[in-house]
């Protein structure tokens, strides 16, 4: 039960800190490496507003996934606009502005490493205490989480399904050509792919950073996270964002219940270099496999 529950919790996780990046590159094909930094310092805007300008929590969140909001958008119409189709370029830009906003908060004190000594930043949960499901317990912040991420997946859902602007997100990432026949404008979706990229990220920092403390660190690890789970899945499909989710989740928490912490990053590296062996795609991607080999 342990394992089921808290499985669960880390594949809502895992689905929460990747689901931005794979809308990104499913639409525009453009692979975000600035997508952790703007998580971490979505959680530290909020921490500020809360505790330096004191502000309301659900005020705080709402100014910082803004402002995530405009740094996506921002950093597409101003950097990788020139980039796009270019996948070096555009990785090493993006990647260039993730350094910048990491390592301008370490320089407000934002750990990065252990032992360090000075100021912690801490987002508050929600709502505090404990619930025993099942003879487990496990705190309401966990189940907010939860239920965080089944509602994010299920607007994703229905916004991409119901509205103009999804629509056309979704026939950029089918078929761009055709779309832009059709007088979708490809670089108006790339940029509001960003922008609603770069507030999940956000969202996702609000909703999993009261588990614990902001650090520098998260950044790159939660970069780590979202290719792992896109790769696994395969770029670009959202259906596999959630399925290779669920596989990590379990698989990582399983592997930490049996074997211990330390073997959590081997099964995450195990995982991603089976995939590429055996499907190079993904295991629901649609790009071309390599089908000759020389």
């Amino acid at each position: 039960m342990d394992i089921l529950i808290y499985g669960t919790v880390n594949s809502i996780i895992f689905a929460l800190i990747a689901v931005g990046f794979s809308l990104v590159y499913g639409v525009s094909r453009i692979p975000n490496f600035a997508h952790g930094s703007i998580y971490v310092l979505a959680g530290f805007l909020t921490w500020s507003f809360i505790n330096d300008l004191k502000m309301n929590y659900a005020l705080a969140v709402l100014i910082s996934l803004a402002i995530a909001s405009i740094i996506g958008l921002i950093i597409y119409r101003f950097i990788l606009i020139r980039l796009r189709g270019l996948p070096t370029s555009e990785i090493i830009a993006s990647f260039a502005v993730s350094l910048i906003i990491l390592e301008g908060l370490r320089m407000q004190g934002i750990a990065g490493f252990k032992g360090f000594i000075g100021p912690f930043y801490v987002l508050q949960p929600f709502i505090g205490g404990k619930m025993n499901i099942f003879g487990v317990f496990v705190d309401y912040q966990r189940l907010i989480i939860i239920a965080g991420g089944v509602v994010v997946i299920t607007f994703i859902w229905l916004f991409t399904h119901y509205t103009k602007t999804g629509l056309s997100l979704r026939a950029i990432a089918q078929d761009e050509r055709a779309a832009m026949m059709l007088g979708v404008n490809s670089d108006r979706m790339a940029m509001v792919s960003l922008s609603i990229g770069s507030a999940l990220a956000g969202l996702a920092a609000v909703l999993i950073l009261p588990l614990g403390n902001i650090a520098a660190e998260q950044g790159y690890r939660v970069l780590v996270y979202a290719l792992a789970v896109c790769i696994i899945g395969g770029l670009g499909s959202w259906a596999g964002t959630i399925l290779a989710s669920f596989a990590l989740g379990f698989s990582m928490i399983t592997s930490t219940a049996v074997f211990g912490a330390l073997w959590e990053n081997v099964v995450l590296i195990g995982t991603i270099i089976l995939i590429l062996l055996f499907k190079p795609s993904g295991l629901m991607g649609k790009q071309k496999e390599l089908e000759e080999r020389v």
